[in-house]
């Protein structure tokens, strides 16, 4: 009796959960000053859903995950010392499309496509830590990642992936006359639980 190969293909819907980490860049506008950089760190947690269609060994996917987070981290500007710059992430989206490939009931793929950070920047005052003034934006930026999924039981899976985005540089007003060049980059390390819900009943080829 002989078990039939498993089959990647279906709609699932998860959830997952994990770390992230980043670099972030403040500098005037104007280029009069360079406000200096910090590391962003901190949990996440979210979930995603899409669909793959498998060929032979190969998969294909799309996908749309969104996140609720907590990355954040602050340097003292070397332009307004010493004032401290903070930057927070408070969620994320990343809508990919995904190739991989199957032996059985292990996947392997890589992925790609669009991301989006909502931020907040703050400025605080020291010694004190009053907040001199605050400032939020929805970034768009490009993300690639890579993952590995297993399906321990017909319906289940579980695996974890690694992403990169790559939000670039914008102009951000703190709405006091001064305007900011960002630069954003965030590494995600996320462990993910998917529930499949089936594929169309076709031979593969």
């Amino acid at each position: 009796m002989v078990e039939a190969a498993y089959d990647w293909s279906g709609f699932y819907a998860g959830i997952n959960g994990g770390w992230g980490t980043g670099t972030v860049d403040w500098s005037l506008d104007d280029g009069t000053g360079d406000e200096g950089s910090h590391h962003l760190s901190g949990g996440t947690v979210g979930g995603q859903f899409g669909y793959r269609w498998q060929m032979a060994s190969w998969v294909f996917g799309v996908e749309a995950q969104g996140n609720w987070a907590d990355f954040k981290g602050s340097n003292v500007s070397l332009v307004f010392n010493p004032n401290t710059n903070q930057t927070k992430v408070d969620a994320f989206g990343l809508f990919t499309g995904q190739i991989g490939y199957a032996w059985d009931r292990a996947l392997f793929y890589v992925k790609g496509g669009a991301a989006v950070t909502d931020n907040k920047y703050s400025v605080f005052a020291s010694p004190g830590g009053a907040l001199l003034d605050s400032t939020s934006e929805t970034r768009w930026g490009a993300a690639v990642g890579v993952g590995f999924e297993y399906a321990v039981m017909p319906n289940l899976s579980l695996g974890f992936e690694y992403d990169h985005l790559f939000m670039g540089r914008r102009d951000v007003n703190d709405g006091f006359d001064v305007t900011d060049n960002i630069k954003q980059d965030v590494d995600l390390f996320m462990a993910r639980l998917n529930y499949k819900f089936g594929g169309p009943v076709a031979a593969r080829y």
